[in-house]
């Protein structure tokens, strides 16, 4: 038995999330038909994690185990032959046994970009969320300096919640400028359902002055939903990686 594992690149624009459910597009269910054809064989496709309706990917990682000797240096050029234009299959690679995209994940990077232009987009409208106000990226900075270390992020997820633990751990967290675009880019142990959207949102509220940046340490410690900013919407939310730590 072979474990191959996948780095996937997905527009999530079209697609009901990454989840395979009955009667709804997903990104699991399309990779999973792909394999089947080219191998003739059903498989499991196990994700590093769920991405939520209209949520990309610039590096998603999978897994899954198949008795096939098909050729490793094909697999990727076979099933994009057989997937959406709007899913690639990035690499392929064959891996020990026991590894697993979900328990063996070290850590994971999210965006939000946001285009902070004047009048917007129409070609990227699904790959961003528009702000027409100058937004104070300084002050955006200072506040998710805040977020830094292990916290109770129970401010920043939504209802739907279904961990036990609303304590995560954020080794990173960066807001950058590029050009007429703000890049929010986390990376943590592990985020809350719609932890990153309710994080963007409370810092572009801050980015507009309609809070300083020292409120976010007091949402952080009030541990309340509604003393956060609003939940942004999905398309502007990507997974940039997903790192493994080296056995």
């Amino acid at each position: 038995m072979r474990n191959i594992k996948l780095t996937i690149e997905y527009d999530g624009s079209s697609f009901n999330g990454w989840q395979k459910q009955p009667n709804k597009l997903n990104i699991q269910g399309e990779i999973e038909k792909a394999i089947e054809t080219v191998t003739g064989k059903k498989v499991e496709l196990i994700g590093s994690g769920r991405t939520d309706a209209g949520v990309h990917a610039f590096a998603q990682v999978a897994n899954f185990k198949i008795d096939s000797d098909f050729p490793i240096e094909k697999v990727a050029i076979a099933l994009n032959s057989q997937l959406k234009k709007s899913i690639c299959i990035k690499k392929a690679e064959e891996v020990s046994e026991d590894f697993h995209s979900r328990y063996h994940c070290h850590q994971k990077t999210y965006g939000y970009i946001i285009d902070n232009s004047k009048q917007g987009t129409a070609i990227y409208r699904n790959l961003v969320y528009h702000v027409s106000q100058m937004l104070d990226t300084k002050a955006m900075q200072e506040a998710a300096n805040y977020l830094i270390g292990e916290h109770d992020f129970s401010s920043f997820k939504s209802s739907g919640t279904s961990s036990k633990s609303s304590v995560r751990t954020i080794y990173a967290a960066q807001v950058l400028k590029e050009q007429e675009r703000v890049i929010i880019q986390l990376t943590g142990n592990g985020f809350l359902y719609n932890m990153v959207r309710i994080i963007a949102g409370t810092l572009v509220e801050i980015g507009l002055g309609i809070k300083t940046p020292e409120e976010m340490k007091t949402i952080l410690e009030a541990k309340d939903r509604q003393q956060a900013g609003k939940t942004l919407p999905p398309q502007g939310l990507f997974l940039m990686q997903v790192d493994y730590e080296e056995k």
